[in-house]
């Protein structure tokens, strides 16, 4: 037996490493190296490329209405006659009611499938929450327009009107023509696209919280709603903080099911009923059929002030996300 493991070992040390083994390793290391940055670099060219086409594109504009543009109401192409603030507002307002609506919603679904859920629906409906966030655009923009807003039309917007548009100050919201279609309308249907998305990334956050914080909770009497709120919410509040800038993201830069069912009108109304305009929804009516000049640059500069607003929202969630982190360290 030690013969043979002699013998072995003598097999094993008879093959030294050559020059030629460790110069080929370092040339790999190498190339490796050099791909993988590379790849790294390429994202950042894209994105100054796209930044540099939109300020180049969007210069005429700016030079010509200057820091007024963001705040002008005017869009007239007839009279070259330009504005941001109708654009911007529709999509900031669409964005904040979907929001507003899918956080809980998102919240609620995430806890039921890791905490209330039984494991025989659990599965099942996980899937169906991912396979809604599948679902291309246009198709929630064809269901908003010829399903959803005729029943919004005919029995939501009627019982908003005869309850919260009764009452001071927020009633305004709510008055106006009920056509079904509009900023509230965008908003509700922008909800339901970005329900999944939120929900996903929530329960997946969810499932990283340790069994045994949750089992030794229970064990002290804890409720199911006490060892959510105290065990994992504080556990899991940088990722739920996460997936729901995830779901703002995809609210903001929503092209085809806002253009369906916001009413692209460019013009303001207190009404949350009144058709409205996002930036999204401009520029995929009117970028085709742009004549060259302050037109076309215009539109530019709604896409540059896009960007902008996504990259500000983004900045401020990964700010938010390292004071959390932070903070959370400091205790």
């Amino acid at each position: 037996m030690s013969a043979t493991l002699q013998h072995v070992q003598t097999a094993a040390g008879s093959r030294p490493t050559t020059s030629i083994d460790a110069s080929s390793a370092r040339w790999q290391d190498f190339v490796f190296h050099k791909l993988t940055f590379g790849f790294a670099a390429l994202v950042l060219l894209m994105l100054a490329g796209i930044v540099a086409s939109l300020i180049i594109g969007a210069w005429p504009a700016l030079e010509h209405f200057g820091p007024g543009f963001v705040t002008r109401v005017e869009w007239d192409p007839v009279n070259d006659e330009y504005g941001a603030l109708i654009a911007i507002s529709g999509t900031l307002i669409t964005s904040f009611i979907a929001l507003l609506i899918a956080f809980p919603v998102s919240f609620g679904i995430a806890l039921f499938l890791t905490e209330i859920c039984p494991a025989w629906l659990k599965r099942p409906l996980g899937t169906a929450v991912e396979l809604l966030a599948g679902v291309p655009s246009i198709i929630y923009g064809m269901w908003g327009l010829f399903v959803f807003a005729p029943l919004f039309a005919d029995h939501v917007q009627p019982l908003l009107q005869a309850t919260l548009g009764e009452l001071p100050f927020i009633g305004a919201l709510f008055q106006g023509p009920m056509m079904g279609i509009g900023i509230l309308t965008a908003g509700l249907i922008l909800s339901v696209m970005i329900i999944p998305f939120i929900a996903s990334v929530m329960r997946d956050v969810f499932e990283t919280c340790p069994a045994v914080l949750k089992e030794s909770a229970y064990a002290l009497g804890c409720t199911r709603w006490e060892v959510v709120r105290k065990i994992v919410l504080p556990y899991t509040r940088i990722g739920v903080v996460g997936g729901v800038m995830l779901g703002l993201g995809r609210a903001l830069g929503e092209t085809m099911a806002i253009t369906f069912v916001i009413g692209n009108a460019h013009k303001l109304s207190w009404s949350l009923f009144a058709a409205g305009n996002s930036i999204a929804s401009t520029l995929a009516n009117e970028f085709a059929e742009a004549e060259a000049g302050l037109h076309m640059s215009s539109l530019f500069a709604l896409g540059l002030i896009l960007f902008v607003i996504t990259f500000f929202v983004l900045a401020a969630a990964k700010v938010m996300l390292a004071n959390m982190a932070k903070s959370e360290g400091a205790k």
